[in-house]
C-alpha cells in the first residue's frame, strides 16, 4: 500500500502580491524519493523548490569546507539520503506555502485506486480533481 496526500486550494483569499489561489488539486505520493536521492539539487530545481536547493548547496559547500577529505563521500551520501527521505515532505510544505494545504490522506495500491478512494470518500472534490495536476 502506498500513501498519497491530497492538497486542495485553500478557500482563503490570496495575500497581497501573490497570485489568486484556485489552481488544481494535487495528489502527492509519500515515501522515499529515489530521484531526490540520486539527483539531489536537480530534483529540487525540477520541483521548483528553490530555497531548499540553495540550502542543500550551502550544506554541501559547508561540508566540503569543514569536513576532512576522507569523510566527505560518506557525509555527502548521508546528505543525499536525508534529502531522499524528506523530499516529499519538502514538496508538501512548498505546496502549503503556495496555498495548497494538505486536506486528506489516502492509502491505495496505485494512483488510480487512490483517486477512486478519494472520490468515493469526498465526491465534492470531483471538480477540483477534474483539473488536477498529479504529482
Amino acid at each position: 500500500m502506498r500513501v498519497w496526500t491530497v492538497h486542495i486550494p485553500s478557500a482563503a483569499p490570496a495575500a497581497a502580491g501573490q497570485a489568486p489561489v484556485g489552481g488544481p488539486a494535487v495528489l502527492l505520493r509519500q515515501g522515499f524519493a529515489w530521484g531526490a536521492f540520486l539527483l539531489g539539487p536537480l530534483w529540487l530545481l525540477r520541483h521548483r523548490l528553490w530555497l531548499e536547493a540553495v540550502i542543500w548547496l550551502g550544506l554541501a559547500l559547508l561540508l566540503s569546507g569543514l569536513a576532512p577529505a576522507w569523510t566527505l563521500p560518506p557525509a555527502i551520501l548521508a546528505l543525499q539520503f536525508l534529502l531522499g527521505a524528506s523530499a516529499q515532505d519538502l514538496r508538501a510544505a512548498a505546496l502549503a506555502r503556495r496555498g495548497l494545504p494538505e486536506a486528506l490522506v489516502v492509502a491505495a495500491e496505485d494512483l488510480d485506486h487512490a483517486l477512486a478512494r478519494l472520490l468515493r470518500a469526498r465526491p465534492d472534490l470531483a471538480p477540483a480533481l477534474a483539473r488536477t495536476a498529479l504529482a
